[in-house]
């Protein structure tokens, strides 16, 4: 019989005629049920090209939970959304155009970034398809829409009006390049080169000096006292007394604190605000009287006399010269130093006062490790960095930053009395070009107001993301049957920030955790274990990939390749090894497609039975893997089940009797009844890894209806014959290499007894090897 699959190799390019008949029949419309599978997709952000080919990794595994769950039963509600809020599309609009943001005008500077947006977007969808992302593509959802900034706003206006928000001016976290305040949790630490200056502070009315080392010299002019540990004897005799500033001549007090460190540096610590952290914190316990150093352009501040209007880096140069011409210099030493900097512009950041406003944190810290506790975390490792976050939460969030392409602040100010007033939620407000909602203020009966300029943190509109998708304040009969969602997906980095911050907003809101499962993925390297960028070269763009050696292959290489929660490694070579995997698939499913399916019921062999309880085997393997919605698992396992175990032996045992050659007929329809139920077996265990080519072959050779309408297979409890596949796969291997090494051709008979502990597969023995009978 000619087989129905005439092609002689997978061919990627039929992807695209799968795809298309998964749009024309409305394969993974979403209809709402009483229980429903809800993915809290994370919506990604087009910050540039190529788009990351490790989040095109990323988003093909998401998509593989999203199958497995549609084929365990469930009611999958899989949304896709594009993230376009923040600080990356402002950069990335001002230097594609030459600007600056605040020497442009606003309306025309959003439109520009909205231009932007738009162009990159459309390669993310291009992608997003080509990989066959069965989720709301077609009606995918934008952050930065008038629906989802309403949303953002509505849920502040809820959480003003409990008491949440307050306005504070406090030491904030700066980026004096994107000129905003930043949340702790968009800190990250870089170790950068730089110089530890010991500098010789002198005793007032003495000849006695005290060695302080520090990186930052520069702060000389806001330094505030000096702190010693109390058990320091180096300076028991100096407790209380005043010591004289070098280049400032200001005098402050040595005082004993517990953070000072005996055995760091000389062991006496100058308090500046502000160098760090600690300086904060000191500066607040000790009621010091702050000195603004560092100003909101970047720059060394008038308090910092001669060397105001220089970068901190400028005047940190400056300064030590003049440290070491006027002999207050001990020594210094270059060191690498654990900066913090901004997470967006790799900058180093400053501490600097200012006002913002803020939404409670702190008093919910318990409760949201309380919570993070009932998640269920895949893999359960990473669990640890949101409950080491909490750990280190000690301020409230400071949401207030001063952008532009982000969901406005929804306050007006009273033009008298400057008193803030919220409007009624429900619509997308722009205080900074529209008129006040408000007709009066609340406490002086003005009529006139003054709309707030200041954006939200971005996190603010991300956090909101499981309430967005579930139609919460929209449609209460989808919300009540969609939330709290099923599961969160989402990388590593972000687990301090989106998965936090979502914590804290949806529980505040609605008082339940926003899902019960967290699925974490870490960080895709380049081949060498580099981080990949555009810079350095070593950025893979995927989409020609996909285009060159298909969606599954790519899809089968993420799943094979990472091991979950763990970071990876891309090479475009082994993505190109991957697809050996699926041209063997192809041939195995070509050779079965000659013959026709037996829908009689047959009696298997013994031979059948152990191939059918290696099947039970593999199910209960891939189970494991899918249950933790570990796609690693499920992938290795099939294919080293497929390629060594099915096509290297039991096929070739089984080739004459499918063809009857030597066997009767009731033999013969028992292999071919095996062949296809392994065969459609193995496209369903790995329909949720590689969609295309499983639904191709399985419409071809079983069902007009998709693979992906199918339930999961499931293990039939075959009588157990595994005790036996490592003899019979040796003694295939023996008589092979014994052929080989007697110059015979695999056709070729040969005398070899077959042991008495195989007796029961002798026949297809016989017949695979053209054994002579002893």
């Amino acid at each position: 019989m000619d087989p129905k699959i005439s092609e002689k190799a997978w061919n990627p390019e039929l992807e695209q005629q799968v795809l298309k008949k998964w749009d024309e029949s409305g394969l993974y419309d979403f209809v709402l049920a009483e229980e429903n599978y809800t993915i809290d997709t994370p919506p990604p952000y087009p910050s540039g090209r190529p788009w990351h080919i490790g989040a095109a990794s990323h988003y093909s595994q998401i998509d593989m939970i999203a199958r497995t769950a549609r084929m365990s039963g469930k009611n999958v509600y899989f949304p896709i959304g594009i993230d376009r809020n923040g600080l990356p599309v402002e950069l990335y609009t001002e230097k594609k155009h030459n600007i600056r943001m605040r020497e442009t005008e606003r309306g025309e500077f959003l439109d520009l970034c909205k231009d932007a947006l738009d162009d990159l977007e459309s390669e993310m969808i291009q992608i997003m398809r080509s990989l066959g992302i069965s989720g709301g593509i077609k009606d995918h959802y934008r952050t930065d829409s008038e629906e989802y900034r309403a949303l953002t706003q509505a849920t502040f206006i809820e959480l003003w009006k409990k008491g949440q928000i307050y306005l504070a001016t406090r030491p904030n976290n700066y980026d004096w390049v994107s000129g905003t305040t930043i949340a702790d949790a968009e800190i990250t630490y870089m170790e950068i080169p730089t110089k530890l200056v010991y500098m010789n502070f002198s005793v007032k009315d003495s000849e006695q000096k005290i060695a302080i080392a520090s990186t930052r010299p520069e702060l000389l002019c806001a330094c505030k006292t000096i702190i010693v540990n109390e058990e320091d004897e180096r300076y028991t005799n100096l407790i209380g007394k005043k010591i004289v500033v070098p280049i400032t001549n200001q005098e402050i007090e040595i005082i004993t604190h517990h953070s000072a460190q005996k055995d760091f540096g000389s062991g006496a610590v100058m308090v500046c605000s502000y160098g760090d952290q600690n300086d904060v914190a000191l500066f607040r316990e000790l009621n010091l009287e702050e000195v603004v150093a560092i100003g909101l352009d970047g720059r060394m501040t008038k308090s910092a006399g001669k060397y105001a209007g220089l970068k901190p880096k400028q005047a940190r140069t400056k300064i030590i010269e003049d440290l070491e011409k006027e002999g207050f210099v001990e020594k210094i030493e270059d060191i690498s130093h654990r900066t913090p900097v901004s997470e967006r512009s790799k900058i180093p950041i400053e501490i600097i006062p200012m006002e913002e406003y803020y939404l409670k944190q702190k008093d919910s810290v318990e409760k949201i490790r309380e919570l993070g506790s009932e998640i269920t975390f895949y893999p359960e490792m990473h669990k640890q960095i949101l409950m080491n976050w909490l750990d280190s939460i000690s301020i409230d969030w400071p949401i207030s930053r001063r952008r532009y392409y982000g969901t406005e602040i929804p306050i007006w100010y009273c033009k008298s009395c400057s008193e803030p007033h919220v409007p009624e939620p429900g619509k997308y407000y722009r205080p900074w070009k529209e008129d006040s909602p408000i007709k009066e203020c609340s406490k002086c009966s003005t009529t006139e107001f003054v709309g707030e300029e200041r954006t939200f943190d971005t996190w603010m509109d991300s956090s909101v993301s499981p309430l967005f998708v579930t139609k919460y304040q929209k449609d209460e009969e989808f919300f009540k049957k969609t939330y709290p969602t099923s599961i969160r997906p989402q990388a590593k980095d972000i687990v301090r920030t989106w998965l936090y911050y979502t914590l804290l907003r949806c529980e505040s809101i609605t008082g339940k955790k926003p899902w019960s499962e967290a699925w974490i993925m870490g960080y895709g390297l380049d081949e060498k274990g580099m981080k990949m960028s555009k810079s350095k070269g070593n950025a893979l763009d995927p989409l020609p990939v996909i285009e060159r050696l298909g969606a599954d292959t790519f899809r089968f290489w993420s799943a094979s390749e990472v091991n979950q929660g763990y970071d990876f490694r891309c090479s475009e070579q082994k993505m190109d090894s991957t697809r050996k995997f699926l041209s063997k698939l192809w041939n195995v499913s070509r050779f079965l497609s000659s013959f026709s399916v037996i829908k009689s019921e047959t009696t298997p062999t013994d031979t059948d039975k152990w191939i059918l309880s290696e099947l039970d085997k593999l199910i209960v393997e891939c189970q494991k893997g899918y249950e933790k919605y570990n796609f690693f698992v499920p992938a290795i396992a099939i294919r080293e089940f497929t390629w060594n175990i099915f096509a290297a032996n039991y096929i070739e045992m089984v080739k004459a009797r499918a063809y009857g050659i030597g066997f009767s007929e009731d033999e013969k329809n028992a292999a071919i009844s095996t062949l296809h139920k392994v065969l459609s077996t193995i496209l369903k265990l790995l329909a949720p890894i590689t969609p295309f080519i499983t639904d191709h072959l399985w419409q071809t050779l079983y069902s007009e209806t998709s693979i992906h309408k199918q339930r999961q297979a499931q293990p039939e409890s075959n009588e157990n014959y595994t005790y036996l596949t490592k003899e019979i796969t040796e003694f295939n291997s023996n008589v092979w290499n014994e052929k080989k090494n007697m110059g015979l051709s695999l056709k070729d008979s040969i005398a070899i007894r077959v042991p008495d502990n195989l007796s029961a597969f002798a026949k297809d023995f016989e017949s695979m090897h053209n054994l002579i009978k002893q």
